[in-house]
């Protein structure tokens, strides 16, 4: 009897080709697109189609031709409490989150991985850029970095349990993005040359301080920017509104070039800087998960990346606490944020990672 795989199809080409690979393996496979939220949600208009409703039908289009059953699950409440109200709220604390990891730890690893299994399947695929393998030694699951370096994705997916991926399934592991495309435009999808997504998929124009505003329906006031030493040097238009590191878009222009060094909510104040000031050596992550190993209470050499689009630097990393990392680089790092992840590589496995603290 064929194992029976399900497989979470956005829309996209990719994960349809990772539909299509696994019905070539021979699996009893079943195709679903998550409903994640609602037009009211994300400020859109009823009347508008929401980029959700397009992606589903694209979906269900692949799946037709493939002959696998399509199903469409609701998990709006869900992404609606996990991801977008843990978004808003760290950016009211003055942290810049990755929705992106919580989508993939909360919902597609817990609510649909959940589901998998009470329905019965024996795997959960996805088109992410991954590989995984078991460590013969410890009896480990790992996850490795894909074939295609550029198209990478396990800093999003560094959450994941042992229980997870022993059950995850990433066809697209060995694959270019190139290949990707030729083999579903072999197999006439229509998706095969559709554009990747890029932004936040609940945030549409790029403008999370209007979003965020508009989605919880408060309003985060003006106050001051401020250099180290408390000196006023202009009014910023909110702390939702800004990240570590940014330039832009701070309204006034001073005799060098100024960025966002720290946002402190609870005075209402973001400090300015100038680019020097950015650097840090050190940071702590907390509500962390270890893959490769049970923990951490050794130094460990490893490369950490502590942005999506930042390359991995060589660091020294050991864990402090049960829920508590350490990383010392080499070299100091620019743009050391609160909010986002921090990963640990060793070679091509995942170590694990964490949130790096404020």
């Amino acid at each position: 009897m064929a194992k029976k795989a399900l497989i979470a199809m956005s829309g996209g080409v990719d994960s349809s080709a990772a539909a299509l690979l696994m019905k070539e393996k021979g699996y009893d496979c079943v195709g679903v697109t998550m409903r994640l939220f609602d037009n009211d949600d994300v400020g859109e208009r009823n009347d508008r189609p929401c980029c959700s409703l397009d992606d589903a039908e694209d979906a269900g289009r692949v799946a037709r031709s493939l002959g696998i059953p399509f199903y469409i699950f609701d998990f709006a409440p869900d992404f609606r409490r996990e991801v977008i109200d843990r978004f808003a709220d760290a950016y009211a604390r003055g942290l810049t989150p990755n929705p992106c990891i919580d989508c993939n730890r909360y919902i597609k690893y817990e609510r649909l991985f959940k589901r998998a299994e009470a329905l019965g399947f024996d795997i959960l695929v996805t088109g992410h850029y991954a590989r995984t393998d078991r460590d013969e030694e410890s009896g480990r699951f790992l996850l490795r970095k894909a074939a295609d370096k550029a198209k990478d994705q396990t800093y999003f997916l560094y959450a994941l349990t042992q229980e997870q991926l022993a059950r995850a399934a990433y066809p697209l592991g060995d694959l270019t993005k190139t290949k990707v495309r030729a083999i579903a435009e072999a197999h006439g999808f229509a998706n095969a040359r559709k554009r990747d997504s890029q932004d936040i998929c609940f945030v549409r124009n790029g403008a999370y301080g209007d979003f965020i505003e508009a989605y919880t329906g408060k309003r985060y006031p003006d106050g001051d920017f401020v250099d180290f030493d408390g000196r006023i040097l202009g009014r910023h238009n909110g702390v939702i509104r800004y990240t570590v590191g940014q330039r832009k878009g701070l309204g006034k222009a001073w005799g060098s070039p100024m960025y966002v060094t720290a946002i402190r909510p609870e005075t209402n104040e973001i400090v300015l800087g100038g680019n020097d000031a950015l650097f840090r050596s050190e940071l702590i992550a907390r509500d962390i998960n270890i893959i490769s190993s049970e923990s951490l209470p050794d130094p460990k050499r490893v490369f950490a990346k502590i942005r999506s689009s930042k390359e991995a630097a060589p660091a020294t990393v050991v864990q402090t606490d049960d829920d508590e990392l350490k990383i010392v680089f080499d070299e100091p790092q620019r743009a050391v944020t609160g909010g986002q992840a921090a990963v640990l590589y060793d070679g091509d496995i995942v170590v694990g990672g964490g949130t790096i603290a404020n």
